[in-house]
C-alpha cells in the first residue's frame, strides 16, 4: 500500500509539473499600477516605500513592495533619475530637479533648473551629485535645495559612483573620469574611449557598463580596466547584493536584454530572464524588501524574489554525462539543507518517461528548462527553488525550512527530458 501511495504521489507530481513548467512563480512578474508599457528610467527606496521615475507620468510610489503603485503629485515629467538622503527624495527630470520631504505628496523645484536633463543622481556621504546631459556635474550639500557646478562642465554624464575618497563619472563618449577632492578636479581614467551608461562599486571593485562592449572591471581605482565575460552587450544599469552583481541589458544587444547575474566579479554571468513575456531593455534596477525590481524600456516594472534568483549556484566546471538529482544533505535537517543536481550536455530530449529519466528520445539537448520544487507530505507545493534555463553543469541550491513544521517533504526536479523525486525529513 505504501508503494502504491508513493507511486500515485509521483504520478500526480509528474502531471502537475509537466503541465506547469512554464508557469511557476519563481520568475519575473509584472507589477500593477504603472500600466504595462511605461518607460521606467529610475528606481529608489525610502524606508519601505519604493519610487519609480517614468516617462511622461512622473514619479510613482509603492508602499507594499511593488504589488501596487500610485502616481505622486510629480505627475507630468520625464523623471530620469531618483535618489534619497535623509527623508528627502530627489527627482531629476528633463529640465529641472525636484525635492519631496513627504514621500511624494508634494514636490518643490530646486535651483538645478537650467533646462538640462539630469540623467543620474547619487548620494555620497551628505552630498548629492547630479550628472546632466550636457552641463556636467552639479553638487548639493543641503539635501538638494541649492546646487553648484563642479569643474566637469560640458560632457554628457550618465552615471556616478564612489569608492573611498574617489568619485567616478561615466561619460557619453569619453569613458570614466574620477575626482579625489569631492568633485572640484577631475581626471580621465584609462577607460577613455567607451560610452559608459552605468557604474557601480562592489567591495574594492568598480564596474562600468558600456555601449556594445559589455562590462569592464577595475580593481585599482580605475588605473587599469579589464573586460569581463559579459563582453558584447549594452549595459544600462547595475545593482548589487552582498557578493552578487546584477546587470540590466539592452534588448538590442546580441541575443540579450533583461537581467544577468555574476557571483564571481564578472568572470561568468547567468541569464536571469525567466518570466519575461518579452525580454526587455532593463534601464534601472533596485533591491529592497527581499525583492529585485527591474525598470524597463516600455514594459514598466517587474519584480522577482531575491532569495530565489540568487540561491542556485554552479559548483563545478566539469560537465556531467547524465541527469542526476542527489539526496539532500544533511538529511534529516534543521532548518537548512542543500540539494545538488546535474544537467548534462548532449542528452536526448523526451516528452515523458519514468523517474530514472528513461524515455524515447525526441530531439537534441540545448539549454534545458529546469524546475525544482518542494512539496509537503500531502503533495501541496510549498516552494519553487529553481525555474530557469540552465547550461550543462552541476548545481547546488539551499532550501530553508525555518517556517515549516517537522515532517516528511518531497523535492522534485523536472526538465524537458528528466523527472525525479526524492524524500527528505525536517526534524526540529
Amino acid at each position: 500500500m505504501k508503494k502504491i501511495i508513493v507511486r500515485l504521489f509521483a504520478f500526480f507530481l509528474i502531471v502537475h509539473c509537466t503541465l506547469n513548467i512554464e508557469h511557476c512563480n519563481a520568475q519575473w512578474v509584472q507589477c500593477n499600477g504603472i500600466g504595462t508599457n511605461q518607460y521606467v528610467y529610475s528606481l529608489t527606496s525610502l524606508g519601505n516605500n519604493i519610487f519609480a521615475g517614468t516617462s511622461d507620468f512622473g514619479v510613482y510610489i509603492s508602499t507594499n513592495s511593488g504589488t501596487n503603485w500610485i502616481q505622486t503629485s510629480l505627475n507630468n515629467h520625464y523623471v530620469y533619475s531618483l535618489t534619497t538622503l535623509g527623508n528627502n527624495i530627489i527627482a531629476g527630470s528633463q529640465s529641472a530637479t525636484y525635492r519631496s520631504t513627504d514621500n511624494g505628496t508634494s514636490w518643490i523645484e530646486t535651483s538645478l533648473n537650467n533646462n538640462y536633463s539630469v540623467f543620474h543622481l547619487t548620494t555620497i556621504g551628505n552630498n548629492i551629485f547630479a550628472g546632466t546631459n550636457g552641463d556636467g556635474i552639479y553638487i548639493s550639500t543641503d539635501y538638494g535645495a541649492i546646487w553648484w557646478r563642479a569643474s566637469v562642465s560640458g560632457p554628457l554624464i550618465e552615471s556616478l559612483a564612489s569608492l573611498n575618497n574617489y568619485i567616478f563619472a561615466g561619460m557619453g563618449t569619453s569613458g570614466v573620469s574620477f575626482s579625489t577632492d569631492n568633485g572640484t578636479n577631475w581626471f580621465q581614467t584609462s577607460l577613455n574611449n567607451h560610452v559608459v551608461h552605468s557604474l557601480i562599486v562592489l567591495g574594492n571593485n568598480i564596474f562600468a557598463g558600456t555601449l556594445n562592449d559589455g562590462v569592464f572591471l577595475s580593481t585599482n581605482y580605475g588605473a587599469i580596466w579589464t573586460q569581463t565575460a559579459l563582453n558584447n552587450k549594452t549595459v544600462w544599469s547595475f545593482t548589487t547584493q552582498e557578493n552578487n552583481i546584477f546587470a540590466g541589458l539592452d534588448y538590442n544587444s546580441p541575443d540579450s536584454g533583461g537581467v544577468y547575474l555574476s557571483t564571481n566579479n564578472g568572470a561568468s554571468w547567468l541569464n536571469k530572464n525567466q518570466g519575461f513575456n518579452f525580454i526587455p531593455s532593463v534601464v534601472s534596477l533596485l533591491i529592497v524588501n527581499n525583492y529585485i525590481f527591474a525598470g524597463t524600456n516600455g514594459y514598466s516594472v517587474w519584480r522577482r524574489s531575491l532569495a530565489e534568483i540568487i540561491e542556485i549556484k554552479p559548483i563545478s566546471e566539469i560537465v556531467p554525462d547524465r541527469y542526476s538529482l542527489r539526496q539532500n544533505y544533511p538529511n534529516p535537517f534543521n532548518p537548512e539543507t542543500k540539494i545538488k543536481f546535474d544537467i548534462p550536455r548532449g542528452s536526448p530530449i523526451r516528452a515523458f518517461g519514468d523517474d530514472n529519466g528513461r524515455g524515447s528520445p525526441t530531439g537534441a539537448f540545448g539549454d534545458d528548462k529546469v524546475v525544482l520544487k518542494v512539496y509537503d507530505i500531502l503533495g501541496k507545493e510549498i516552494e519553487t527553488l529553481v525555474n530557469e534555463k540552465l547550461q550543462p553543469g552541476t548545481y547546488e541550491v539551499t532550501f530553508n525550512a525555518s517556517q515549516y513544521p517537522s515532517g516528511v517533504y518531497f523535492y522534485r526536479l523536472i526538465t524537458e527530458s528528466f523527472i525525479d523525486t526524492k524524500k527528505m525529513i525536517l526534524l526540529k
